[in-house]
């Protein structure tokens, strides 16, 4: 079993930032990639940014530019630095995690309880 809990969200005003915070804590488990997704009011879950174990990401297009993702596979954490933030960012943010139990290698995908960014204009 493995938990993620997130930080870091808020209120900021158009143009400001945010880093949002995921750590991971479990045993007997590899953590492959890790990710943000969000899904605002009304709409589908969507792929903010994905980062693989070595470190290779990947971005939606509305992003592209603006957020950073980021990871410390000591740690097992993973940050999302988001930039120049616009209010059609705002949205519950949920961090989610690929994980390979140790005992006999399945693979699993846990989420984060969610945390609330709210751009306001």
């Amino acid at each position: 079993q493995v938990q993620l809990v997130e930080s870091g969200g808020g209120l900021v005003q158009a143009g400001g930032s945010l880093r949002l915070s995921c750590a991971a804590s479990g045993s007997a488990v590899s953590i492959n990639a890790m990710g943000w997704y969000r899904q605002a009011p009304g709409k589908q879950r969507e792929l903010v940014a994905r980062i693989s174990s070595g470190r290779s990401t990947n971005y939606a297009d509305s992003v592209k530019g603006r957020f950073t993702i980021s990871r410390d596979n000591a740690k097992n954490t993973v940050y999302l630095q988001m930039n120049s933030l616009k209010p059609e960012d705002t949205a519950v943010y949920y961090c989610n995690a690929d994980v390979v139990d140790l005992d006999w290698g399945n693979l699993h995908r846990y989420w984060g309880q969610g945390t609330q960014v709210t751009v306001s204009s």
